[in-house]
């Protein structure tokens, strides 16, 4: 189906409708009632980036189309507050549609909507539907219930191989009455009213930068940026609203860090090593509570790798992870309250407002053009990578493939941030792609290697609580099972180091960056 909305007047009545449209086509009023619908979506608004948005009315979850508000699917569910997780639904078309969205993030009631709503039926001459239409009377509704008066609407959607219809329809709207269409659609118009951004708050990097723009110039309107992201972010971990706040805030965190390490000659040494030493202690303020975070929601897939038996037996272990989630939580959430932190980010902003008009004679960096000081530090940190990588084999210690994810991590962050507002795309980002490749099996590797270390770590305490034995045993199974994967993950990394060291590769890097 397909739709859309025009802004209407008091004089817009079904009779007046039905006299636009003309010979052939004629109104049917279907009824006339009243609705109370509660508009949803993520921080980030990943719904309407999807061209989506999420509604619950009637004892209903109901997923739209954005534009024309036709529903693609519901589900019937009690209502479900300020906050809802897909992941909690029952199993169903929703829900699976929901997750490939939004996946891990909450979904937020952003603004509800009561509207007073007429029914209308178009018909052609043979007394068959072609366009449903809706004469609306919105207002968004406050927490106090008080009510915010939207511009009346009229809805239009057509019925399936009745486009012509549809058209028609329009054109009497547009040239017989006079409505325009309506430049966003009511949800937009409501989450506005009630005091937010239809866009969301993104925590995604793309700030346009120029190859010859000053160095330092560039680096403070980057990391003023990431700063941003770390604010908006902050009352979102603190209330543990979902997941991804505590993981955009440590990314945009550990992008600052990266800023800081490798164009290090933009800034003066002596403050930019206190703000490095507080940036990474930010870091790890928030470490446990988000390496928790990722055991708690990756619970079931870690149960899923050992036999369906055991499964069962390793609840108590999800109870512990759980708690030390909650102790780990509670100190991140005093130390983010912290002065510390709040002055560490006042004068963190300050420090950049002022870098461009700071003295260069320890900053030689600065004034040069960003797209030369950018293109050399990629270049460097890929040749590092190369021969890194290069000297890792089968007996090779832990810590050589971590050092290797932490330097890929650096390259990564200074192509996101520099390399692809300042280079061919045709370069970056096929760099970008095979670097990932890399990332993920780097990262399976570490991620395993954490996960045994942590899991045996716990065993005095699972063996301490009811089912202990039965846990501790489970654990053993699970533990072999991250073993094997990390092996695979070791034979996995010769193909995807060859994919991003390559002759040809290196030659455009080269050609490319250096």
């Amino acid at each position: 189906m397909s739709g859309c909305e025009f802004l209407s007047t008091d004089g817009t009545t079904p009779s007046v409708v039905g006299e636009a449209l003309g010979n052939g086509l004629q109104i049917t009023d279907t009824g006339l009632g009243d609705s109370d619908r509660t508009y949803y979506d993520t921080f980030d608004a990943l719904l309407r980036e999807a061209g989506l948005s999420a509604a619950h009315e009637d004892g209903e979850l109901v997923l739209l189309e954005r534009d024309s508000g036709v529903v693609r699917l519901r589900a019937r569910i009690a209502k479900p507050g300020q906050r809802l997780f897909p992941r909690e639904l029952e199993p169903g078309p929703l829900r699976a549609a929901l997750l490939a969205v939004v996946e891990e993030r909450a979904l937020l009631a952003l603004a509800r909507v009561h509207a007073r709503r007429r029914a209308l039926s178009v018909l052609d001459d043979e007394r068959k539907t072609v366009v449903r239409m809706t004469l609306e009377e919105p207002a968004v509704v406050d927490n106090a219930g008080r009510l915010s008066i939207l511009r009346p609407r009229v809805r239009l959607a057509a019925v399936r191989g009745y486009d012509d219809e549809l058209g028609k329809v329009k054109s009497a709207l547009t040239r017989e009455l006079g409505l325009a269409a309506a430049e966003q659609p009511l949800v937009d118009e409501a989450v506005t009213a009630a005091g937010h951004d239809p866009a969301g708050i993104s925590s995604k990097i793309s700030v346009p930068l120029q190859f010859d723009e000053r160095a330092d110039v560039a680096a403070a309107t980057v990391l003023r940026r990431l700063l941003d992201v770390i604010e908006a972010n902050t009352d979102g971990t603190i209330a543990d609203t979902d997941s991804e706040f505590l993981h955009d805030y440590r990314v945009s965190v550990r992008r600052s860090r990266s800023v800081q390490r490798e164009l290090k000659m933009v800034f003066p040494p002596e403050p930019l090593a206190e703000f490095r030493a507080e940036f990474r202690w930010l870091q790890q303020i928030t470490g446990d509570a988000r390496d928790l975070d990722v055991y708690v929601l990756e619970f079931d897939a870690m149960r899923g790798l050992v036999p369906e038996a055991m499964r069962a037996d390793l609840d108590p272990l999800l109870e512990v992870l759980r708690g030390r989630r909650l102790a780990a939580r509670r100190q991140m959430v005093s130390d983010l309250r912290s002065q510390r932190v709040t002055s560490l980010l006042e004068h963190w902003a300050r420090f950049l407002d002022r870098l461009p008009s700071l003295d260069e004679s320890d900053r030689p960096d600065a004034a040069r053009p960003i797209g030369e000081v950018a293109g050399t530090r990629i270049h460097k940190v890929y040749r590092r990578m190369v021969k890194m990588g290069s000297a890792i084999d089968d007996s090779s210690p832990a810590e050589d493939y971590h050092e290797l994810r932490k330097r890929g991590k650096e390259l990564r962050y200074l192509l996101e941030l520099f390399g692809a507002p300042l280079y061919p795309d045709d370069v970056v980002k096929p760099m970008i792609k095979a670097l990932k490749a890399l990332q993920d099996v780097l990262g399976r590797h570490q991620d395993r290697e954490v996960q045994i270390a942590t899991l045996s770590s716990l065993r005095d305490e699972l063996a301490s609580v009811r089912g202990g034995a039965a846990a501790l045993m489970a654990t053993g199974a699970l533990v072999s099972r991250l073993k094997e994967d990390e092996q695979a993950a070791r034979e996995e990394f010769a193909a995807r180091f060859a994919a991003f060291a390559g002759k040809d590769q290196r030659k455009l890097v080269k050609a490319t960056f250096g």
